[in-house]
């Protein structure tokens, strides 16, 4: 089956020739989606280095829209069989692809999540980020009577089949519990696996901030019951 790496990407110029280097190390990816959501930075610049050679494919967004948006973009150009989101800012390592796309290989899974919290390693960091993070995903589990244990996680893989005819309204942040609300309501097969974790702090230009986590509750309740 094939594979297509969905970037998304917003300044992001100190890491954007690492991550892609990355990905293509891995020898999985049939092509690698970069879309760029206005980034000023100089990433662009770089950007313009890398399209078209080693299977990379850049996508720009005139103006800044959001993380969803730019999945969304990189959502609808994608041609493989598998899809798979990679965060640009090296917290997820490719090194994990392996364990990410086996079930989904091998049959048992529609969609596999990434979990930051079943015992990979990972840097010891940003406690109350954890916190909001696990109290989202117990709200899920509430609401959708799934048992996840990361909910916001940015390693999401899926069969293409799983977003045709499926609408993502999200723009922001926001794009992970709406996506994962719609697969639950839908009783896609869904894994879990772990992965290691390196997350930067805010000094090192964390992008998600506190009114995200509200808006990932609005999402949550939403999608259960009005939409």
């Amino acid at each position: 089956m094939k594979l297509s790496v969905i970037i998304p990407v917003y300044n992001e110029v100190n890491n954007i020739q690492e991550i892609v280097r990355r990905v293509q190390a891995t020898k999985r990816a049939s092509e690698i989606i970069i879309v760029d959501d206005g980034s000023q930075d100089g990433t662009r610049e770089i950007l313009k280095t890398l399209d078209g050679k080693r299977k990379v494919r850049v996508i720009l967004h005139e103006k800044n829209q959001g993380k969803g948006a730019a999945v969304v973009t990189g959502m609808k150009a994608a041609q493989g069989d598998i899809l798979l989101i990679q965060d640009a800012d090296l917290e997820y390592n490719p090194r994990d692809y392996p364990v990410l796309l086996q079930p989904i290989e091998d049959g048992v899974a529609d969609v596999v999540y990434g979990s930051r919290f079943l015992g990979a390693p990972h840097r010891v960091a940003m406690f109350w980020h954890q916190v909001a993070n696990q109290l989202l995903t117990f709200m899920t589990n509430i609401l959708y009577d799934s048992i996840l244990t990361d909910m916001e996680t940015g390693y999401k893989v899926f069969r293409r089949e799983v977003i045709e005819g499926m609408n993502i309204r999200s723009k922001r942040f926001n794009f992970e519990p709406e996506f994962t609300a719609k697969i639950l309501k839908r009783k896609y097969r869904i894994f879990e696996v772990p992965i290691s974790f390196n997350p930067r702090d805010y000094s090192e230009g964390k992008k998600i901030k506190l009114k995200d986590a509200f808006e990932a509750v609005w999402a949550l309740l939403r999608y259960r019951f009005w939409d």
